[in-house]
């Protein structure tokens, strides 16, 4: 090692270092930290704070205004990149670091990859306690950040200047690697990151981190291959890994040479066009007829880079036939080994050439074909219907909403939802024109994510156009970031949805038996139910204080008008609309299991529950 040395603090060492990681797949080069979040406070103010001051030639910096909506930012952008660049988030101590915690459960569970830098208590212990310690009277080197241990990927405490240098490293590893990525959080002790120290040159020296594309085990696919021939009614469910790994074409040529169909998760959709003739939709709870229909009959389930959430699944109840079976493909043995499936361990792009190439000549029946072609067809009248609206001038539905928006965007356009009754909408019926327009957050269903997400996609890709979709009660838990908007004029669109209180969980909460609860944003009647008129709460003004401009459309054609002018707008812009309650959604063609109370003297859970139970007996164990 070179005797060349560097004196800088450990805050300005890490932002320096953080700066020369880069990412590359492909021969393509990103910058693995493409820039840096940060709310200051005391904790990372006078550390991370003044070297992002130090080193402002080498990292940007984006002021945000709450630290969950600011991982939520680095999420969006981090998906838009198919995981090949992130951004780093630093907060204070104390509430600024605990509010980090729904963000990296969402980035976790998402298998996205963020860097979280809380700041920490003094490792010296010089100052104990100190403002807003946790003083935990067995564990004396327990702090909040620990609430951050079980839903990061990786976690470390700094407590030494020269431990920093392993844990960079380490952390680094984790947010490059397909495999392992999720939050990363390195826990930094106030005193330590103002701390100076002799840095090795060799430190802060450019280090690409080589993105791994694996291939599936020769006998594996020796195995996968077998179980797609004898197959007769083979379906492939599209999960998220399919982007990441950027497999579409791959994806494409495999069915185009095979015929298989597709059916797509909330993060797999758009793994083929909407137009495609094998491309059925959502599979699942929030799935479509034609999907659905054929999972119920399959005999082999390809599953590519899904983790088989219970939505996809159906709670268990989905795949019914008494001789299914599972072949899943995921750069993880973890998620490719649910469901007792034969494994392809690997890639998913890797993975779809090699079984494409092995499978020349095979293809399916032409009756499946034609079952599934015409199913689609069937499918594609009732999309039309839920999005069609005979009567220009009336209230628009929330499906219009959808139709309405479907006639405006390009194939460029990126639709960002996360929560509420639009998930399940936009999985049935969005038509996806290319790989990354539809944007859902579905494994963690994060309210609050949508606005932070789109200004983290809108900086990932600009010059795109940007759809943020959010009802009432979404937006109700996370506006603040239309103030960063604004300040760094980032032009998304927001389409604020108005329809008076949390319509998904109040059909959920009636079907079963909850009556629909504490659902509505009414005020409170004289007997004590939320059956009052409608708060005289003005959110489109709300969002106009904050900075944007605001399109208020009460009619179809006042609604398409808008639309269009948000999406040639260089501002950000947003569209708000009040609804026509009246459900005009497809109903679920899959169950969901939420629990009923099992005895009740209210006769509607009472009813809830033997339908629950009607439902339950068909849950499987695939073993």
């Amino acid at each position: 090692m070179s005797a060349a040395t560097r004196r800088l603090t450990t805050a300005q060492a890490l932002v320096r270092f953080l700066s020369a990681q880069y990412t590359e797949r492909d021969g393509v080069r990103r910058r693995l930290i493409a820039g840096t979040w940060g709310i200051f406070g005391h904790g990372n103010v006078a550390g991370i704070g003044q070297a992002l001051v130090e080193c402002a030639d080498v990292m940007p910096y984006h002021q945000g205004r709450n630290e969950q909506a600011m991982v939520h930012a680095a999420v969006g952008h981090a998906r838009q990149l198919n995981r090949l660049s992130a951004q780093a988030v630093t907060t204070s101590i104390g509430p600024g670091a605990t509010n980090l915690v729904t963000g990296a459960a969402l980035a976790t569970v998402n298998r996205l990859p963020v860097l979280l830098l809380p700041g920490d208590y003094f490792a010296s212990r010089v100052a104990d306690p100190l403002l807003q310690q946790l003083e935990h009277p067995v564990e004396a080197d327990v702090s909040v950040n620990d609430t951050l241990r079980p839903v990061s990927r990786y976690f470390d405490r700094v407590t030494r200047p020269e431990a920093l240098i392993p844990s960079a490293l380490g952390a680094a590893r984790v947010l490059a690697d397909p495999a392992e990525t999720g939050a990363v959080t390195l826990a930094l002790p106030q005193d330590v990151q103002a701390e100076a120290y002799d840095w090795p040159e060799e430190f802060f020296a450019e280090r690409v981190w080589s993105v791994r594309r694996p291939a599936p085990d020769p006998a594996e696919l020796a195995a996968a291959v077998a179980a797609v021939r004898a197959a007769r009614r083979p379906l492939i469910v599209a999960g998220g890994g399919i982007h990441h790994s950027e497999a579409e074409e791959a994806l494409k040529a495999l069915v185009d040479a095979t015929g298989i169909p597709v059916a797509s998760t909330q993060a797999g959709k758009g793994s083929l066009r909407h137009d495609h003739p094998a491309d059925l939709g959502g599979i699942g709870h929030t799935g479509t007829a034609v999907s659905d229909a054929l999972a119920r009959t399959a005999d082999l389930v390809i599953g590519v880079g899904t983790r088989y959430s219970d939505f996809t699944t159906a709670s268990g109840t989905l795949f019914q036939n008494p001789d299914v079976r599972f072949l899943n493909l995921n750069i993880t043995g973890f998620d490719a080994h649910k469901l007792a499936a034969r494994t392809l361990v690997g890639d998913a792009r890797t993975g779809l050439e090699q079984l494409a190439g092995a499978l020349t000549g095979h293809r399916v029946e032409p009756s499946y074909e034609a079952e599934y072609r015409a199913g689609k067809e069937r499918w594609e009248r009732v999309v039309e219907t839920a999005y069609r609206a005979d009567d220009d001038t009336a209230v628009p539905t929330q499906t219009q909403v959808l139709g309405a928006l479907d006639a405006v965007v390009g194939d460029e356009d990126v639709v960002i939802n996360a929560a509420g009754s639009l998930p399940g909408d936009l999985h049935k019926l969005w038509r996806s024109r290319s790989p990354r327009q539809y944007h859902l957050e579905y494994g963690y269903s994060c309210m609050g994510y949508e606005i932070p997400a789109a200004l983290g996609v809108q900086q990932a890709a600009p010059g795109t156009p940007v759809w943020a979709l959010v009802g009432d009660g979404t937006y109700l838990m996370n506006p603040t970031e239309i103030v960063t908007a604004v300040q760094e004029n980032l032009p998304v669109k927001l389409v604020l949805v108005q329809n008076h209180g949390y319509a998904s969980i109040g059909g959920l909460s009636e079907s079963v038996g909850a009556e629909r609860f504490g659902t509505a944003y009414r005020h409170r009647a004289a007997d004590g139910t939320f059956t009052g008129a409608p708060l005289p709460v003005d959110l489109a003004a709300n969002a106009a204080s904050l900075g944007m401009d605001v399109l208020r459309a009460k009619t179809v054609r006042e609604l398409r008008n808008a639309l269009a002018e948000a999406r040639a707008s260089s501002r950000p812009t947003c569209v708000y609309v009040e609804t026509d309650p009246a459900p005009t959604a497809p109903p679920a063609e899959a169950w969901w299991d939420v629990p009923v109370a099992e005895v009740s003297a209210r006769e509607a859970a009472v009813r809830a529950r033997a339908r629950y139970d009607s439902e339950a007996a068909g849950r499987r164990r695939h073993l």
